[in-house]
């Protein structure tokens, strides 16, 4: 068989495709622009050395045959891998989906203050955080409201202080 006769610009391609790039045809010497590029593909292509696939461009077995290589044989998924490696990323996307709080945090603390039936004041969850009076709304909207999503109600006895429950 008569060795395909390649020029520098189309070896230079096939190789770095074949390399780097899983045989995508991506790249071009930078002395090849604009219109010599199109020459370079249609010379390759009516060679059948390149094939289309969509509008991407991939080395053929010809093509690697030319640079004298072998098409390295496509990778053959072990269904026992997938499936595991599928049930590791649900897991994991369900996870990052559930906000978790530490037990022994000041957070947990407060959260489990208003799950009392009496439910907290301000002063109260002050006292046992250490935390001022803004602090504390902060984290009843932002930390338990908006990210931890629990539903927070407030009472006010007349004449009394507000008591803060989770619903």
């Amino acid at each position: 068989m008569t060795p395909t006769q390649l020029t520098p610009a189309q070896h230079a391609v096939l190789a770095y495709a074949i390399e780097h790039t899983g045989g995508k045809i991506d790249w071009f010497p930078d002395s090849i622009k604009g219109g010599a590029r199109k020459k370079v593909l249609d010379g390759l292509f009516n060679r059948a050395l390149l094939t289309p696939e969509g509008t991407d461009w991939f080395v053929s077995d010809e093509g690697y045959a030319a640079l004298g290589r072998t098409r390295p044989a496509p990778r053959v998924a072990d269904p026992e891998i997938e499936a595991a490696v599928t049930a590791i990323e649900t897991t994991a996307r369900a996870e990052a989906k559930t906000p978790r709080t530490r037990e022994n945090s000041k957070q947990a603390s407060v959260v489990g203050m208003l799950k009392r039936p009496e439910g907290a004041t301000i002063a109260q969850i002050c006292e046992v955080t250490g935390w001022q009076a803004h602090t504390v709304r902060g984290t009843l909207a932002g930390a338990l409201k908006k990210k931890l999503g629990l539903t927070i109600v407030s009472d006010k006895a007349q004449g009394g202080e507000r008591v803060y429950r989770v619903a």
